[in-house]
């Protein structure tokens, strides 16, 4: 895959980028340049290699999957002007 002229003015036009002809002709080669190196990662056998969240071997921290209720309904509706029995209370509005 190949980036011409019209290509990187579409993209800076749709990008709202202001681009002069100088700076577009620098950036079709540089975009050429980046997709031939993307081109040739894709040729990289990677297969049976895992993929990684780290460059170092580290366990990921989890915690346990279990619903509970925060543990603080009082700190939330501490500061509410009404609430009864950790909910709280509003006036009904009708139009």
């Amino acid at each position: 895959m190949s980036v011409d002229l019209a290509t990187v003015k579409r993209v800076a036009h749709l990008a709202r980028i202001a681009v002069s002809q100088e700076e577009a002709n620098r950036m079709v080669g540089e975009l050429n340049g980046i997709l031939g190196f993307v081109e040739q990662l894709s040729e990289v056998n990677v297969e049976g290699v895992e993929p990684m969240t780290s460059v170092t071997p580290m366990a990921m921290k989890k915690r346990k999957d279990e619903v509970t209720d925060g543990s603080k309904a009082e700190d939330i509706v501490a500061n509410a002007p009404v609430s009864d029995h950790n909910f709280f209370l509003v006036p009904k509005v009708v139009e």
